[in-house]
């Protein structure tokens, strides 16, 4: 009975890690899509590139914000 019980939570675990890393490539895919308009970089103009880093930056800290939105939330409830 405690063998199953351990496999049962290092399994959810182990999801748990996989979801949260699935997650952040998800997110950090998203933001470079949504920065640079599905252009590649190397055919973008300096301004157009000026312009995707920006985006990016501001985009990265809205979800640094979030998180900390998020973490500050449930330390509340």
């Amino acid at each position: 009975m405690a063998g199953n019980q351990f496999i049962n939570i290092f399994a959810r675990e182990v999801m748990r890690n996989m979801t949260r890393l699935a997650m952040a490539f998800g997110i950090k895919k998203g933001i470079d899509v949504l920065a640079t308009r599905g252009k590649d970089p190397a055919r973008m103009t300096p301004e157009e590139r000026a312009a995707a880093a920006k985006t990016q930056r501001s985009a990265r800290e809205a979800v640094k914000r979030a998180r900390q939105a998020a973490r500050i939330t449930r330390r509340i409830r």
